[in-house]
C-alpha cells in the first residue's frame, strides 16, 4: 500500500521534475484530488501539487456534509440536487463507507397544515432523487414525538417535525483519502510545492515552476494538459499567465462552532430556517457543529477569520429554538472557511450559483471551479475529460464511480470483525470503532505500529479521543508534514478540545519529530508556530468585524521557518 511519507514525498518531487506528464493538477483540496484520481485511472501519467497541505482550504474547512442540499430544492435546481443525491449513494455504499456516513437531521415545523404539506413534499422529492442511495425514507413526527428525539427544543418552537436523513464526513480526511489513493494508482502527488508561475511555447501552456518549500527550491514540471483547481484562488493562479478566465470565483465565507455533545440533549441533527440561508446542528462525535454563515469575504485567503459578530449570530440562531440557551463558554471550537462561488449571477454570496463550470482559456490549460464538495468527482471528470479533448488521443472514459478509496474495499466485514480486533489488539470496542471510522480497511497499519510499539496505543495527552499511534501514522503515511497538518487536518484536535490543541503540540511534535527529521530547533519552531496561529485566531474571535478579525493581521505566521 503507498504510503505519503516523507520518502514517498522526495521520489514523488523528482519524478515531477523528470519525464512529461500528461496531466498536472494544481491544487490538493477535494477537486484537484479527484481530478488526480481520475486522470491517473485513465492510464494518464499524473501529477499533483499544492502550495500547503491537502485540504488545507474549503475542503478542511465545510460543513463536513455530503448532501444534495435541501435549499437547492427552494431554488428549484433539481438537477444539481439529483446530481449530488447520486453522488452521496455512490460515496455511502461504494466509493468511502469508511468516511461517509448517515446522519438523522430534524426539520421543526412553526406552523399547521401547510407548512407540513409544504416541507413535507420537498422532502419527499429529496428522497424520490436519491431512490437506491442507501438511506431510509424521511418520517412526519408530532410535537411530541420531536420532542423525545430532541428535549432540547422549546415547547413552542415547534408544532411538529420531519425527519429525514443525509450523510457527513470529516472532509480533511476523505481529501487526503482522494490524494493518497491516486498515489496508490501511480500519480506523484506532494504537498508543500506551490506554483510560482507558467511555462510556455507561445500561446499553448506546457508546464509550470514549482518552488518547494520544503527546501526552498524551484523547478519546473512539464505536462500536455495542466489543470488549474486552485477553488478561491483560480483567479490569483490564472494571473501568472495573465489569463483571468472566462469566469470570476468569489469568496463567501462561512464559520461553524463546535459544541460539546452533553450542551445540547439530541439523538439527532437540526436544520433551520435563517432570515438568509439555513442553520445546520451536526452531530460529530462527541460534540456538535453548528453552521454556517454565509458573506463575502475580500481579505487573505489563506486566514479566513470568524469574528465575534459572526459568532454571536449563530448562537442567537440557535438560541432561539433550545430550551437552555447556549454561551461563548460552551463554544469548544471554532473555524472559518471560503466557499468559492462563480460569480456574476447575484451581489448576495448566498444567492450565487453552486453549479461547476469547466473551460480551457489556453490551449494546455483547463480551469475547473465553483461546485460543492459532494460533487467533486463529477467536477473532477468533467476537468479530466477536458484535458482529454486537449490531448487529442483515444483515453478510457472516467471510471472513478467504481473505484473505492484506500480503505473502502472489505470495510463491512472489518467493521463485523472489530470485537475481534479489539481483543486481538488489547484496545476498548470503541477506540476500534473510532479508528475504523477513520481509516477503515487501513486500520491493520496503525494496529501494527501499536503492536510494535504498545506505548503508542496510550491516548494523546491533552487529547484523549485520539490515540499516539494515530499522529505517527499521520507523519509516516498520510503525508502530514508539519504540526498544524497534523492537529488541524489528520486530526481534528484543534477544534475538539477548549484549548484549541496547545496542550497536545508539544506531545504530537515530539511524537513525529523522528519520522520528519526534525531537530531539536525545528520542534520547538513547530510548536511556537502552532502557538501562535491559535493565539492569532483566538483575537480573532473577540474582533467585531472581518477586517479587524482577519488573522494575517494579528500576527498570525504564515509559515513554518524552513529547517537550516
Amino acid at each position: 500500500m503507498v504510503a505519503l511519507s516523507p520518502e514517498y514525498r522526495a521520489s514523488a518531487l523528482a519524478a515531477l521534475a523528470g519525464a512529461e506528464l500528461d496531466v498536472l493538477v494544481v491544487g490538493g483540496g477535494v477537486v484537484g484530488a479527484g481530478c488526480a484520481l481520475d486522470a491517473t485511472t485513465r492510464g494518464l501519467s499524473t501529477g499533483l501539487v499544492e502550495a500547503r497541505d491537502f485540504a488545507s482550504g474549503t475542503s478542511s474547512r465545510s460543513s463536513k456534509l455530503i448532501h444534495g442540499g435541501l435549499r437547492y430544492l427552494e431554488m428549484l435546481d433539481f438537477a444539481l440536487v439529483r446530481e449530488a443525491l447520486r453522488e452521496r449513494g455512490l460515496l455511502l455504499t461504494r466509493l468511502a463507507p469508511h468516511l461517509v456516513r448517515p446522519v438523522r437531521f430534524l426539520y421543526p415545523l412553526l406552523h399547521h397544515g401547510w407548512e407540513r404539506v409544504y416541507a413535507g413534499s420537498g422532502v419527499t422529492l429529496y428522497d424520490t432523487m436519491a431512490l437506491g442511495g442507501g438511506l431510509p425514507h424521511h418520517r412526519n413526527l408530532t410535537r411530541r414525538g420531536a420532542l423525545r428525539e430532541c428535549p432540547a427544543l422549546k415547547k413552542d418552537a415547534l408544532v411538529g417535525a420531519l425527519q429525514y436523513y443525509d450523510a457527513q464526513v470529516d472532509d480533511a480526511r476523505h481529501t487526503m483519502f482522494l490524494a493518497r489513493t491516486a498515489a496508490a494508482y501511480g500519480a506523484h502527488v506532494a504537498s508543500r510545492t506551490k506554483v510560482v508561475g507558467f511555462l510556455r511555447e507561445g500561446e499553448r501552456v506546457t508546464g509550470v515552476r514549482v518552488q518547494d518549500l520544503e527546501h526552498d527550491k524551484t523547478f519546473e514540471v512539464r505536462a500536455q494538459q495542466v489543470i488549474n483547481a486552485t477553488g478561491v484562488w483560480t483567479d490569483d493562479t490564472q494571473a501568472l499567465i495573465g489569463e483571468r478566465g472566462q469566469f470570476h470565483v468569489r469568496a463567501s465565507k462561512g464559520i461553524h462552532l463546535v459544541i460539546p455533545r452533553d450542551r445540547i440533549q439530541s439523538r439527532t441533527g437540526l436544520i433551520l430556517r435563517t432570515e438568509k440561508s439555513v442553520l445546520f446542528v451536526i452531530p460529530w462525535g462527541r460534540h456538535w457543529i453548528i453552521g454556517t454563515t454565509d458573506t463575502d469575504w475580500t481579505l487573505d485567503k489563506a486566514h479566513p477569520a470568524a469574528s465575534s459578530t459572526d459568532i454571536d449570530y449563530l448562537l442567537e440562531h440557535v438560541n432561539s429554538v433550545l430550551s437552555t440557551p447556549l454561551s461563548r463558554a460552551d463554544v469548544q471550537g471554532v473555524y472559518a472557511g471560503l466557499r468559492p462561488l462563480l460569480s456574476g449571477e447575484s451581489e448576495s454570496t448566498s444567492k450565487l450559483s453552486r453549479e461547476h463550470t469547466v473551460a480551457s482559456p489556453v490551449p494546455g490549460l483547463v480551469v475547473v471551479a465553483g461546485g460543492k464538495y459532494t460533487t467533486y468527482r463529477v467536477m473532477a471528470r468533467d476537468a479530466v475529460d477536458a484535458c482529454v479533448h486537449g490531448l487529442g488521443r483515444s483515453v478510457p472514459a472516467s471510471c472513478t464511480h467504481d473505484v473505492p478509496l484506500l480503505g473502502a474495499e472489505g470495510y463491512p466485514a472489518l467493521w463485523n470483525r472489530r470485537r475481534v480486533l479489539a481483543a486481538e489488539s488489547g484496545l476498548h470496542v470503541a477506540r476500534v470503532e473510532h479508528l475504523l471510522g477513520r481509516y477503515g480497511t487501513l486500520v491493520t497499519e496503525v494496529l501494527d505500529l501499536i503492536r510494535a510499539d504498545s506505548a503508542l496505543g496510550a491516548p494523546v495527552e491533552g487529547a484523549d479521543d485520539y490515540l499516539r499511534a494515530e499522529l505517527v501514522y499521520a507523519a509516516s503515511h498520510e503525508g502530514a508534514r508539519h504540526l498544524e497538518d497534523l492537529l488541524t487536518r489528520r486530526t481534528r484536535i484543534s477544534i475538539e478540545t477548549f484549548d484549541r490543541g496547545v496542550a497536545a503540540a508539544p506531545v504530537a511534535a515530539e511524537l513525529v519529530a523522528g519520522v520528519l527529521g526534525w531537530t531539536p530547533a525545528q520542534t520547538e519552531r513547530e510548536i511556537e508556530h502552532y502557538r501562535l496561529r491559535v493565539e492569532a485566531e483566538r483575537r480573532s474571535q473577540e474582533q467585531l468585524d472581518d477586517e479587524t478579525a482577519d488573522a494575517a493581521r494579528l500576527g498570525a505566521p504564515e509559515v513554518v521557518p524552513l529547517r537550516p
